[in-house]
């Protein structure tokens, strides 16, 4: 398990003694990016037979993994954050799902709120979802509306895609696909590897045998114009690199049309700065397109929306907000490829 901390003390002093306690017997890293906060003396001081990787400088979520995961030998990793709270048993399914499915590169567990339990929580919750333009969504999470849990996802299956939170994946493939994508520095991260993942022929599940409490907005929060930027960008940046060269223009088009709606909404209500967000990441995307077409072509994208398990055949942001859909089953789960 690596969990990669940065200025996050609070969280290691909170959560890590679980960690230990429900490690089954994994080997436990704190890959430390560059913080300036007390983490690198409380971690010599209050856990000093967790083994400590210091990184030289704040390489951001992707790329502070890619360099942690580079000095570690394991068959399996587990991208854990430092908000998580494990629970008894959590450990062992996932693992058990990579073991007995070799096709299966990447699994997550149940997402709960550490707030409340009693509900999924923003990053990951039941499963991650895609609509046909390649908005996120989950089981149990639809935008900002968050589903009560009453063991309604204590199944195991097929996803789009598994948080970034709490992550077991295969050496192998993470190594042939190159880790996560430095440019997204974080944020949408974890959904781009995993559509990857897909493409290389891999399989990405979901496993309800298993479940964690996740604090979220450890790093930033909802609202936080830098947050907007980024998921922004990297979605413009998701679907580029990702999507069936049938699909990529069409699909391309109708997300620009969307995210100028967006940003006239975030206007509307006075939210400035989350507007101009919006306008600079549009400007950075456009401005390393040559990366990212380079990128493309590395990723060679070739399924289409029909072929890609865990994807609503229509759109999500109609459905929200003109239909009224406020949770999974209300959406036309015929449409949904699983």
């Amino acid at each position: 398990m690596v969990i990669l901390n940065w200025n996050g003390a609070h969280f290691l002093r909170r959560f890590l003694p679980g960690v230990i306690t429900h490690a089954d017997g994994a080997r436990i890293i704190v890959a430390d990016n560059a913080s300036t906060d007390e983490s690198v003396e409380l971690m010599a001081r209050d856990f000093p037979l967790v083994e400590l990787l210091l990184l030289d400088r704040n390489f951001g979520f992707c790329e502070g993994y890619n360099q942690a995961l580079a000095q570690v030998d394991s068959d399996f990793f587990v991208l854990l954050n430092s908000d998580v709270e494990v629970t008894l048993g959590w450990l062992r399914p996932l693992r058990g799902l990579l073991e007995a499915s070799p096709r299966v590169a990447a699994v997550q567990p149940k997402i709960l709120a550490h707030a409340d339990p009693t509900y999924f929580e923003y990053a990951g919750a039941g499963g991650g979802y895609l609509d046909r333009l390649a908005y996120p969504f989950c089981r149990g999470r639809l935008f900002d509306t968050l589903e009560k849990d009453q063991g309604q996802y204590d199944d195991s299956r097929p996803v789009a895609w598994a948080t970034g939170a709490c992550l077991m994946v295969r050496r192998s493939a993470w190594q042939a696909l190159g880790g996560l994508e430095p440019a997204f520095f974080a944020h949408m991260e974890e959904i781009d590897l995993c559509w990857r993942l897909w493409n290389a022929g891999h399989e990405v599940w979901y496993h309800g045998g298993s479940a964690v409490h996740h604090v979220g907005g450890g790093t930033l929060p909802q609202s936080s114009p830098r947050k907007t930027y980024l998921n922004f960008r990297n979605c413009l940046a998701l679907l580029y690199k990702n999507a069936a060269p049938s699909e990529l223009v069409g699909t391309m088009l109708q997300r620009l049309l969307l995210d100028g709606v967006a940003g006239l909404r975030f206007l509307a209500a006075g939210q400035f700065r989350n507007f101009q967000a919006v306008l600079r990441a549009h400007f950075s995307f456009y401005g390393k397109l040559g990366y990212w077409r380079k990128q493309r072509q590395e990723a060679r994208p070739h399924l289409r929306v029909s072929e890609r398990p865990g994807v609503y055949n229509g759109s999500l942001v109609w459905a929200y907000f003109a239909r009224g859909k406020r949770k999974f089953s209300e959406l036309i789960i015929d449409s949904i490829k699983f």
